[in-house]
C-alpha cells in the first residue's frame, strides 16, 4: 500500500537523485561558461559559437567521466526503493 508518507519520501529521494547526478555536468558547464566569456571579455571576440563548442565538448567530458557514478547511483535508487515500492514488499 503506497501511503503519502512513502510517496513523499521516495519523491523527495528521487529529487536528491538527480540533483547529485546532474551537479557534475552543470558545475562543468558553468565553468566552461564562465571561462569563455571572461575570455571573450577580454578580447572582445563575440562569436555565438565560441561560447557553444566548449561547454559542448566540457559537458562530453565530464558526462564520460562521471558515467560510472550516475549509473551506479541510479541502479542503486531503484533497486533499493522503486522496485520494493512496485512490488509490495
Amino acid at each position: 500500500m503506497l501511503t503519502n508518507a512513502i510517496f513523499f519520501d521516495t519523491l523527495q529521494q528521487g529529487l536528491w537523485i538527480a540533483t547529485i547526478t546532474s551537479v557534475p555536468i552543470l558545475s562543468a558547464a558553468l565553468l566552461a561558461g564562465v571561462g569563455v566569456g571572461l575570455f571573450q571579455a577580454l578580447t572582445s571576440i563575440q562569436e555565438m559559437t565560441l561560447t557553444f563548442v566548449p561547454k559542448l565538448l566540457a559537458i562530453v567530458a565530464v558526462f564520460w567521466m562521471s558515467m560510472g557514478f550516475m549509473t551506479t547511483t541510479l541502479v542503486d535508487f531503484f533497486q533499493d526503493h522503486l522496485i520494493p515500492i512496485i512490488t509490495g514488499g
